[in-house]
């Protein structure tokens, strides 16, 4: 057994079974387990993911969302279990593997237009 496969066969207990499906320009809610002293909740933040990094356990994403015009980003490992849920809300069309040039937009120029495609209608309904 080479090194990597052990490597992956640690890995895949860590691994969550059902991750959904987004792309780099869809707009998400992200349901996260946040700790408060001995209190539970769960806060919803949504935004648009504007990159994804990484492989296996690895793997993470960023979100961006402008709270009083201020650009708010927030990485999440996909895999963590405080990540309790990312929904797709609406899917960006875009042309690059990284938004980051979203970070010098404002107003209505952050905004991606919509994709059409059978994948986007099935996931809606």
């Amino acid at each position: 057994m080479s090194k990597t496969e052990l490597l992956d066969a640690v890995e895949s207990k860590s691994l969550k079974k059902n991750l959904p499906h987004f792309e780099v320009g869809d707009t998400v809610d992200v349901s996260c387990r946040i700790k408060e002293g001995n209190k539970e909740r769960v806060q919803i933040f949504s935004g648009v993911v504007i990159s994804r990094k990484g492989r296996g356990i690895n793997e993470y994403f960023t979100v961006r969302r402008i709270v009083d015009n201020e650009g708010v980003e927030r990485i999440f490992p996909i895999n963590s279990p405080n990540i309790i849920d990312v929904k797709a809300i609406r899917s960006g069309q875009r042309r690059k593997a990284k938004l980051y040039y979203l970070r010098q937009r404002t107003g209505k120029a952050v905004k991606l237009s919509q994709r059409h495609s059978e994948h986007t209608a099935v996931q809606s309904e």
